[in-house]
């Protein structure tokens, strides 16, 4: 009955959000996890359920919390069916926390850097985050900061390996500061990708600075209720501005020469081209005053 129950459930979530295969959905569950899916989708949901145990263990080794009750998860087989249900093309998994559910884009997980057991990992650690701090205090770029942290680095947006607006960000100064991130991320593709980028920099220099169990201190201080601003203080000791200019100043230290080079060839590639019209024009001219002194002479 229970089962039965769950699945109308899902199949009605299914049909309000406009997405399809509502009729043909499935599900298998042990223990800890429940998977729906779509009937062509039964190996990778029984691959959910063979990968689930070591990835919630190793996740809550990261955070040192308990993940709470039994989450779901739903495969979506295509992309079109994924995008009409979740509304962002850039995106390749969900988590509602709310509802304790993860919706992915298994048409995604086979290409690179995206992979069944990496993106079940991230969007876990929303869920367990979320059943640890309230969402009022709880900032957007901090939540998907420490997800990326927790699942390798791995995001649940579709980035460019070859461009990093991060490194444009850095170069230019054009940050999007933290405290603009808060409650939401930009809606324009460029921003957005920065956004992503910002959150998972500022955890990972956070990390460097202060190491696991300084992150551990923020995160509890975060679990005690207290704002960003109070539990950076209390854990680090260093007001959040000064943190937030020092990894900014960090990324500039670190950004290599052909980094810079390559951010700035066509101003190089234009000034060079400059220097070489003017040193032409200079000869040219030395040129025509040599070949006007020997006329003279043969005169």
């Amino acid at each position: 009955m229970v089962k039965k129950l769950s699945i109308l459930l899902f199949s009605l979530f299914i049909l309000q959000t406009g997405g399809a295969g509502a009729a043909d959905l499935q599900s298998i569950q042990a223990g800890d996890v429940a998977v729906f899916f779509p009937a062509s989708l039964k190996p990778a949901a029984k691959e959910v359920l063979y990968l689930y145990p070591e990835i919630k263990a190793n996740m809550e080794a990261v955070f040192k919390w308990k993940l709470k009750g039994r989450p779901s998860v739903l495969l979506i087989k295509t992309r079109e069916s994924f995008i009409k249900m979740i509304g962002n093309p850039l995106v390749v998994a969900y988590a509602a926390p709310e509802r304790n559910l993860i919706v992915i884009d298994y048409s995604k997980m086979l290409k690179h850097p995206f992979s069944l057991g990496t993106t079940l990992k991230h969007e876990l650690s929303h869920l367990l985050l979320h059943q640890y701090i309230d969402k009022k205090n709880f900032p957007r770029w901090l939540d998907e900061g420490l997800c990326q942290w927790a699942s390798d680095g791995i995001g649940e947006v579709i980035m460019d390996p070859k461009r990093s607006f991060l490194n444009r960000a850095s170069l230019s100064g054009k940050f999007i500061p933290l405290r603009h991130l808060e409650t939401k991320f930009p809606h324009d593709r460029e921003r957005l990708l920065l956004a992503y980028e910002e959150s998972k920099s500022f955890v990972i220099y956070l990390v460097g600075q202060f190491g696991t169990k300084g992150i551990h201190r923020f995160l509890n201080q975060m679990r005690n209720g207290e704002t960003v601003e109070t539990a950076v203080q209390k854990a680090f000791s260093t007001p959040f501005d000064l943190l937030e200019r020092k990894w900014h100043h960090s990324l500039k230290k670190k950004m290599p020469w052909f980094t810079l080079l390559s951010y700035n060839l066509y101003e190089i590639l234009f000034t060079l081209m400059a220097i070489i019209t003017v040193f032409a024009f200079i000869r040219f001219r030395f040129k025509k005053r040599d070949y006007k002194d020997d006329d003279d002479l043969d005169d």
